[in-house]
């Protein structure tokens, strides 16, 4: 503090003394510079109050709070005031004193204009500085040759950001060749120096010329599509490329050098990252109980950061899984230290438990994560499968019926929609159950996945690994297609549709065209740094168990009856008029019995669709 007020006291100093040179100055050229012995005696006895009048008024403006090292075009607009102010009340005072005559008049606009000069060509003289840096610290990098030669792509206001700071920061160790940007209206023109020497299509021809060591792209509203052609063009030019965060990760708007990452498979999937409003989901859990069931895993995991986010009263995590519970509540209560997480080590199967639970902590939300996932383990397991997706999935729906939870979401997929596996049958019978629930007090909605990218259950840690190994990657089938869609985008899903469902609905994401598994693998392979059938192999090994090779968002007994936000459509569930006990009774009689495959005769009579669609062992074109 007492460093502070000597830095201000210095700076006051120094102003009184611009002033009084300023409206020196201003004397000076007003007869000039032959100022009359009668006006020299004027401006010295009337030069304190000037100086004081201004000190006041910048004070008044807090000019003396800014740091002169980052003075803007807002720094200058209000020393552009200050000074407009203080040259008024100058008037104002010595017109009086002199009674209007006797005073050069014109001396008032002089040093209006010199004042601003004085004042703010200073400030901007040290930032000018900074920004320049410090000369031996330049030649020192210089002589280590340290410095790699970078190419923008994008100049805009993003690539203008990053050209700053690097200039600013030597130490960096990057040193700005060119701008690549498509708009004809920047071509060779220049930012801070560095020139825009092409578009696209002149990537590889700028980097062999200039010898460009990285390529950065600073487009943070760039669309996957256009990422995608960025990484090909660099690709070909055998550079190393790297990007901003996109517009949604940027939430304050700046752009900074340390937030250059590695351009990620979500950044090149084709359409654009979907970011929601979600001011409707914090009037619902502001306040409220949540619980969600498989906390720890993936989803689940995501779900209780964002909803931590929401004001909640308290976040019962509710998890099998006692490692991984152990880790998510320490993360949790490290990233949110005024949250309330309350660690529950449960199985969705103990009717007991999950009651004990409710009891305890009377949720008002609870969201359901818990599931097997894992296609092909599923079908070696459909006894697991049934228990933990259909009957854990009842437990608690019926559990939040009892304990009166206001809402109850299930997290679905849409391998449930046509089911050619026993995972998505036992996530289409579970769909068809709660909702059937519907009628009480608590309002269950179901909302539906495509593949999450970064999940436990995604191709994309499998392909990373074997990237990671040296290859070969491989894929089921050269024609096979996902949607997909990023954990956050999921997690924004459940949480809207949690906020504007009102009962028997199916929500699901707009997710655009679904992707080649194989353009997926190819494109991993690029961004690691390599190249596909060259460097990393890809091997078509069949498809696995369960697997069809494209998938649906919604089936022929279903509708689409509205479309929420712009990108959530919300599906009417056409629930059939049959007796759900009946069929409980018979998969728990087949459960009990351990008979595979009584339990599978028994899950197609629950979800007559399930083996109509494209059954594994019935395609022959998998060979």
């Amino acid at each position: 503090m007492a460093r502070l007020y000597v830095n201000r006291v210095v700076v006051i100093c120094f102003d009184a003394f611009l002033i009084a040179a300023a409206f020196a100055v201003s004397y000076y050229l007003r007869f000039n510079f032959d100022v009359p012995d009668f006006y020299l005696s004027q401006m010295l006895r009337t030069l304190p109050f000037v100086v004081v009048l201004n000190l006041i008024v910048f004070y008044k403006f807090d000019l003396y709070r800014g740091m002169w090292r980052y003075t803007g075009l807002r720094d200058l607009v209000a020393i552009v005031v200050a000074v407009t102010v203080s040259t008024v009340l100058m008037i104002v005072g010595l017109t009086i004193v002199y009674r209007f005559s006797g005073y050069p008049r014109s001396v008032f606009p002089i040093s209006w204009f010199v004042l601003i000069v004085f004042i703010g060509g200073f400030r901007f003289q040290i930032r000018i500085l900074k920004e320049i840096g410090n000369p031996l610290e330049w030649r020192t990098r210089q002589e280590l040759g340290a410095s790699k030669k970078l190419m923008i792509i994008g100049a805009g206001d993003a690539g203008e950001m990053i050209l700053r700071e690097i200039w600013q920061n030597p130490k960096l160790g990057l040193e700005p060749v060119c701008f690549v940007d498509d708009d004809p209206e920047k071509l060779k023109r220049k930012i801070h120096g560095v020139p825009v020497l092409g578009g696209k299509r002149d990537i590889a021809r700028l980097v062999g010329r200039f010898g460009i060591e990285e390529v950065v792209i600073a487009i943070p509203s760039a669309t996957g599509k256009q990422i995608r052609s960025f990484v090909d063009e660099c690709e070909q030019a055998r550079v190393r490329f790297r990007t901003l965060p996109s517009m949604g990760e940027l939430i304050n708007g700046s752009v900074r050098v340390s937030q250059i990452r590695d351009v990620k498979v979500e950044d090149i999937l084709g359409r654009d990252s979907i970011r929601l409003d979600l001011s409707p989901a914090r009037d619902q859990i502001s306040g409220k109980t949540v619980l969600v069931t498989g906390a720890a895993g993936s989803i689940g995991s995501e779900l209780v950061r964002q909803i931590a986010q929401l004001d909640p009263s308290q976040i019962i995590l509710y998890e099998r899984d006692e490692n991984g519970l152990f880790h998510l509540q320490g993360q949790v209560s490290r990233e949110f230290p005024l949250g309330t997480f309350v660690p529950c080590v449960g199985d969705i199967l103990d009717e007991k438990r999950v009651s004990a639970i409710m009891d305890g902590t009377k949720p008002d939300v609870v969201f359901h994560a818990a599931a097997y996932k894992h296609v092909p383990v599923m079908e070696a397991n459909p006894i697991e499968a049934v228990k933990n997706n259909i009957l854990g999935t009842l437990t608690v729906a019926e559990e939040s019926v009892r304990h009166q939870v206001a809402k109850f979401i299930l997290i679905s997929t849409d391998k449930a929609v046509n089911p050619a596996s026993v995972m998505g049958a036992t996530k289409r019978a579970a769909e068809r159950m709660i909702l059937g629930l519907n009628g009480s007090d608590t309002t269950f909605i179901v909302v539906r996945f495509g593949n999450v990218l970064g999940s436990r259950g995604s191709v994309v840690p499998t392909f990373e690994r074997q990237i990671a190994a040296g290859g070969p990657v491989t894929v089921t089938h050269p024609d096979m297609t996902r949607y997909f869609m990023t954990i956050n985008e999921a997690v924004q899903l459940v949480l809207l549709a949690s906020s504007i469902g009102k009962g028997r609905e199916v929500f699901v994401l707009d997710m655009g065209e679904p992707v080649r598994i194989m353009d997926l693998a190819r494109n991993m392979i690029t961004l690691s740094g390599f190249e596909p059938d060259k460097d990393i192999e890809i091997k078509v090994v069949g498809r696995r168990p369960g697997e069809k090779l494209h998938e649906a968002v919604v089936s022929g007994k279903e509708r689409i009856v509205g479309r929420e936000f712009g990108k959530i459509l919300r599906i009417e569930f056409e629930q059939e008029n049959r007796n759900t006990s009946d069929e409980l009774e018979l998969l728990k009689k087949h459960l009990d019995d351990r008979d595979d495959q009584a339990v599978l005769r028994a899950l197609k009579e629950v979800v007559p669709e399930f083996g109509n669609f494209e059954r594994t062992n019935q395609n022959s074109d998998d060979q």
